[in-house]
């Protein structure tokens, strides 16, 4: 059967391409503003224009058909274009009700953050802000489908379809308990060898990890949140071996589990400055050098032109240049 767009009402990819993403008729219906009878007579009536039942349900939701599947990136791919095509030239920070969507992990979102909420709220106050873990396998793809405008992290390598900016660099300290033995002194490289260790490892070997990256459609993100590298080779200098006593998917439960711990943890810097803040925790630098790690946020070339888009970048920019400037002191009242 030959099926020609001049016959198919494009609004039934819309409601095709929420179905994708919520696999429910309800939730499909309340991202674009139908009822739930209108979500259901649409798919009815492109159902019957392809032939195929596209989603059945389950009682895990709407599960998309082998067709559906194959329709997917395709479909997200043509409605991307046309809204671009449309709305690019027109965009206005002030008035624009547009939804972006950003993938980080939770130590570049408590750092990065608060800044850039403040920067939208007052440039953007109807554009909203969706925040997904950057640690979710499928990230590439997320990229590629149009789900995700822009991914926060590090990367070793960007394949040519993406792009990227670079927002800032930063090393790795030591962070304890202020009441740690060592609070007050540095650590050397012998006593942090014999210290249990608290790492932070966004992915590991069972992941897919090599060498501290998980590979996914060409696009290499760092899951391995320390230098390990380097903390080895310190350690087998002093003729030790380093002990990681607790290893964490994620950076903010680190400040809890370290209270009247005597446990040290590898932190990135931005971090670690944020943690300092409370009082609770001591900052030390590590006896060792780690080598610099660069932050940056990569989105689909798709968007270089999108002047919607170059905004969201360019406060996102900002946003992290104002998390990494050095604090002034309070003035004494």
């Amino acid at each position: 059967m030959v099926i020609s767009l001049n016959t198919l009402d494009l609004n039934l990819l819309r409601v095709f391409d929420a179905l994708m993403d919520e696999r429910s008729v309800l939730r499909a219906g309340q991202r674009i503003g139908l009822s739930q009878s209108a979500v259901s007579h649409s798919l009815a009536r492109l159902r019957e224009h392809l032939g195929d039942q596209l989603f059945v349900r389950t009682a895990t939701g709407m599960q998309p058909t082998a067709r559906a599947l194959a329709m997917a990136a395709l479909v997200r791919e043509a409605l991307l274009r046309m809204d671009l095509a449309v709305s690019s030239a027109r965009f206005d920070a002030t008035t624009s009700r547009r939804r972006f969507t950003l993938a980080a992990n939770d130590y570049l979102t408590a750092v990065i953050g608060p800044h850039l909420l403040r920067a939208m709220g007052e440039s953007a106050p109807h554009v909203d802000l969706v925040i997904r873990p950057g640690t979710r396998i499928d990230l590439a793809e997320q990229i590629d489908l149009g789900r995700i405008d822009l991914a926060l992290g590090s990367f070793s390598n960007i394949p040519a379809r993406l792009n990227s900016s670079l927002l800032f660099d930063y090393d790795d300290v030591l962070v304890t308990d202020r009441r740690h033995r060592f609070a007050s002194t540095p650590f050397g490289t012998r006593e942090l060898a014999r210290a249990p260790l608290m790492v932070v490892s966004l992915g590991g070997q069972e992941e897919g990890a090599f060498e501290g990256f998980i590979s996914e459609r060409g696009l290499a993100r760092k899951s391995e949140m320390f230098d390990r590298t380097a903390l080895e080779r310190a350690a087998a200098a002093a003729g030790l071996a380093p002990r990681l006593a607790i290893v964490l998917p994620h950076f903010l439960a680190l400040p809890g589990l370290l209270a009247d711990s005597k446990h040290v943890a590898l932190v990135p810097r931005p971090l670690a400055a944020l943690f300092a803040r409370s009082g609770a925790v001591a900052i030390h630098p590590t006896p060792y050098k780690t080598r610099p790690v660069s932050v940056h946020a990569v989105w689909h070339r798709r968007y270089d032109e999108d002047s919607a888009h170059a905004w969201f970048r360019q406060i996102l920019t900002h946003a992290s240049a104002t998390a990494l400037a050095p604090r002034r002191p309070r003035a004494r009242r």
